[in-house]
């Protein structure tokens, strides 16, 4: 079965816990604080995998979630990183945010990688609280949350040559005369409903890869019929063949079906007219298709040929002239897709407070993140969290919502009466 888009959850290891310990050895009095690190947590990295076809893997798996940082320990030793998970993915796989919709990476290369959650730093322990105010700080941190999302994954196929036309135009009987690829044939539109992948090879053995990609309707670049799941995977392809049925068997005037077929790929990309294309006429092998000849080698020229899928008229011909096309065709741009850049680090409020029956609920991420790491088990850790929310302007902010004394307010799962 071929899987095409894919909707998966990913998370960060999250980062181990600082410690408080202080370091007791026979002659070393005092020794001073000695609480080790928490190791980071291990990043989620996406790996474009040449082997890998379709998305089927993450219709089964939709979790991946990398490993934690160890916590750290005595005698000022750091915790070990949590591993990275790495997730294989086929290549050209675009990976966006759900929430967003931004583009976090288009994996074209094999081998290529991108990092999609980023694992949390690792707590402080609290040897490094040491000051010459304080010698011996029983403050630590815990480790920072790892990130964590859901993605939306696309794959759109790495083909030289994209097939495009209507149902029942004969593509799909080309692309099995012509490569060991295998489709359904059936006499009824869209027996095609997922693309398929042919490699072709010249009488030089040379060779280059063709998509037989659904037919499309009128319509399709607004979602009809197959509509996106069509043009998507047409995108990529450096060359387009413009496959016509001659003989009209479908009873559509075989110039209208090509004027369409350009305006649904203008529809949903300019650009895509812009590549190089040859006109194939299919079906030559019926009476009904000599009619057509002329007045369609006046309309194309010399970018037009005659073929017959079924008897293979014309076939070997193609084949060799779509070669040399693709020999003198530009690579394709190295993005095509509708990029936004993913800012990862902006200067946003520290939080942002809304009261909901009678609680002052604070939320933010700079706020819920500084409640995360912090080790209420000391009371240096609690009284250091009162510091910094102050330095936030938190006290402030309440006052000025209208809060009173003995108000409860609630930050994550953590809530409190409030006190001047």
């Amino acid at each position: 079965m071929f899987i095409d888009e894919a909707r998966v959850y990913v998370k960060g290891g999250d980062g181990g816990n600082g410690i408080v310990a202080f370091r007791r050895e026979k002659y070393v009095p005092e020794g001073g604080p000695a609480g080790g690190d928490g190791g980071r947590g291990g990043n989620v990295v996406f790996q474009a995998d040449e082997g890998m076809r379709t998305l089927m893997d993450f219709r089964y798996k939709r979790h991946f979630k990398a490993e934690r940082g160890q916590h750290g320990q005595g005698k000022n030793m750091h915790g070990a990183w949590g591993e990275d998970l790495l997730v294989r993915v086929p290549v050209g796989t675009v990976i966006k945010d759900e929430d967003s919709g931004e583009v976090i990476a288009d994996l074209t290369k094999h081998g290529q990688e991108a990092v999609v959650a980023r694992g949390g730093r690792g707590g402080r322990g609290n040897a490094r609280f040491s000051s010459s105010v304080n010698r011996a700080p029983t403050v630590s941190e815990n480790g920072e949350p790892g990130e964590e999302h859901w993605l939306r994954m696309e794959l759109k196929l790495l083909a030289d040559v994209g097939l495009v036309g209507f149902p029942n135009a004969g593509k799909s009987t080309l692309i099995s005369r012509i490569s060991a690829a295998r489709p359904k044939i059936a006499d009824y539109p869209f027996t095609t409903l997922t693309p398929n992948l042919g490699v072709v090879q010249t009488r030089n053995h040379e060779s280059f890869v063709v998509a037989d990609i659904p037919g499309l309707i009128e319509g399709a670049h607004q979602g009809a019929g197959l509509g996106h799941g069509f043009l998507r995977h047409i995108e990529r392809t450096r060359v387009l063949l413009f496959i016509l049925d001659a003989a009209e068997t479908e009873g559509r005037d075989v110039m209208q079906d090509y004027h369409t077929l350009e305006a649904e790929l203008s529809g949903h990309n300019p650009k895509l007219l812009e590549r190089p294309a040859l006109i194939v006429a299919n079906k030559m092998d019926l009476p009904q298709a000599e009619e057509n000849r002329q007045r369609l080698e006046e309309a194309f020229g010399s970018r037009l040929l005659f073929i017959s899928a079924v008897t293979g008229q014309g076939v070997e011909e193609l084949v060799e002239r779509v070669y040399q096309v693709l020999q003198e065709a530009p690579p394709p741009p190295e993005e095509e897709v509708e990029e936004t850049v993913v800012t990862r680090f902006v200067d946003e409020a520290p939080f942002y407070i809304e009261v909901e029956d009678g609680v002052y609920v604070v939320k933010g991420n700079r706020i819920e993140k500084l409640l995360t790491m912090t080790n209420f088990s000391t009371d240096e850790g609690l009284q250091r969290f009162q510091r910094t929310i102050i330095r936030m302007g938190l006290e402030d902010a309440l006052k000025a919502q209208g809060i009173k004394e003995g108000d409860t307010v609630r930050i994550k799962d953590m809530e409190f009466d409030f006190s001047e």
